[in-house]
């Protein structure tokens, strides 16, 4: 894996670094296979009950595609008559965002400075934002005359409604952390200097919770946005009966039963 991802596994806690600082986390090519290498590793370990996806420096999470790697691309396309240039959608943006959205366990963001274009699409595909009060988030695209991509035209509406969606795509602003809190955007606003802290403590909390539960608790969320309220009942049906066989749901109850806190064990 590039040094440009940091992956490291302690104690059921997945942790993915972005860290091209000096880049403002930009995507280059080698960033964004290692970035899809990574998320995709953190899902699929039933080691991992927990994900925290986060960055190095303190002025950007993301900024988006790294457009000085993506000039010299696109004059490539041109050259030779290809266009594979934005075939980077398909072969790296949506596995990384429906591995983040998809993954059988809480993926939660520590967004430490601007997330901008893809960069904000990875936060709202992530389960819990957690957002330094010095960051802000746009979405870039339009005023590189590009439509979203990363989930953003899906996750976006759903977090902000789709009137409020439009406009910040149509219109690309900064959103600073206290409107983004205020959106629904930012599910918790904290200082700077106490962000890295505060998100090692949630993430580590989910990653000692009931790891079943919160798989049928994302799914059963994903499901009922495209479905009718009876459809859902019936898949609430399928994903309790899922929870209620695990052993968590065996160890909850019994310790309920003995006024002692649970200790989970992931299955």
């Amino acid at each position: 894996m590039a040094d440009t991802v940091l992956y490291e596994v302690s104690d059921g806690l997945a942790t993915i670094t972005l860290n091209r600082p000096e880049a403002m986390n930009a995507l280059n090519v080698a960033t964004k296979v290692a970035l899809r290498e990574a998320v995709l590793s953190a899902a699929g370990d039933a080691a991992v009950r927990a994900v925290l996806l986060t960055a190095a420096g303190d002025r950007a999470f993301c900024v988006g595609q790294d457009l000085k790697e993506h000039i010299g691309l696109l004059a490539s396309d041109r050259e030779s008559g290809t266009q594979h240039t934005m075939a980077t959608v398909r072969e790296h943006y949506n596995p990384i965002v429906r591995a983040l959205a998809e993954a059988p366990k809480p993926v939660v963001a520590a967004v430490n400075g601007v997330a901008a274009g893809a960069g904000f699409g990875f936060a709202l595909a992530a389960d819990y934002r957690i957002v330094a009060d010095t960051a802000g988030f746009n979405t870039s695209f339009a005023g590189v005359a590009l439509t979203g991509d990363s989930g953003i035209s899906w996750t976006l509406p759903r977090v902000v409604g789709p009137g409020r969606a439009s406009d910040l795509l149509l219109f690309p602003r900064n959103v600073g952390a206290q409107e983004a809190y205020e959106l629904g955007i930012a599910n918790r606003v904290v200082p700077a200097d106490e962000l890295r802290a505060e998100a090692e403590k949630v993430a580590r909390t989910l990653a000692e919770g009931p790891t079943v539960a919160y798989a049928a608790l994302k799914e059963a969320v994903a499901y009922g946005f495209s479905h009718t309220f009876a459809e859902t009942l019936e898949k609430e049906d399928e994903l309790q009966g899922r929870a209620g066989r695990s052993e968590d749901h065996a160890i909850a109850v019994q310790a309920f039963v003995n006024k002692e806190k649970p200790k989970y064990l992931g299955r």
